[in-house]
């Protein structure tokens, strides 16, 4: 049962560890998500040849400026989608974390019994609760991941046509 143990300590340390990335990514997916609708907010603007003041008279200068702005938002939305692929990877981990833990208690080399299962020693939580602590994990972010990638998608469709009030 020591050996069990130990084999979900090294699968929480796991779990701590792709916390803290999802963290990281986190991060960058919000700074990622400010710089594109910055830009979509924007591109409306550009578009009204008043807003350019004295640059009017120079030939070209707002197709060019959109043009660097869509570029820009092209290039975000990229490294967004690299973010949610990343934000996939480890929901993915967290997904094998909990397949892994169940095949401990399923089919290791000592089979855990359901008194055991349910064992605590002091006020540690029993395998059954990291089991489903695991599992609880491992929804949520793969529910958010989704969800992420909903949002990243419908600021895709913004941005081909862009309107404050859809931001």
């Amino acid at each position: 049962m020591d050996s069990m143990v130990k084999k979900y300590q090294q699968k929480f340390r796991k779990v701590k560890e792709e916390m803290g990335r999802w963290e990281e990514l986190q991060s960058r997916l919000i700074s990622q998500f400010t710089s594109a609708s910055a830009i979509i907010q924007r591109l409306q603007l550009l578009q009204d040849p008043k807003n350019y003041g004295a640059l009017e008279c120079v030939q070209g200068i707002q197709d060019a400026v959109l043009a660097k702005q869509l570029e820009s938002l092209q290039t975000i939305m990229l490294s967004m989608n690299k973010t949610l692929e990343d934000f996939r990877g480890v929901s993915s981990s967290l997904e094998k974390v909990v397949r892994d833990g169940r095949q401990l208690v399923k089919g290791g080399s000592t089979v855990a019994t359901a008194k055991q299962l349910q064992q605590r020693v002091g006020i540690k939580p029993s395998l059954a609760d990291c089991l489903e602590g695991l599992r609880l994990l491992s929804e949520m972010h793969h529910s958010e991941y989704l969800l992420k990638s909903s949002v990243i998608s419908a600021l895709a469709k913004v941005s081909l046509t862009p309107s404050t009030r859809d931001i």
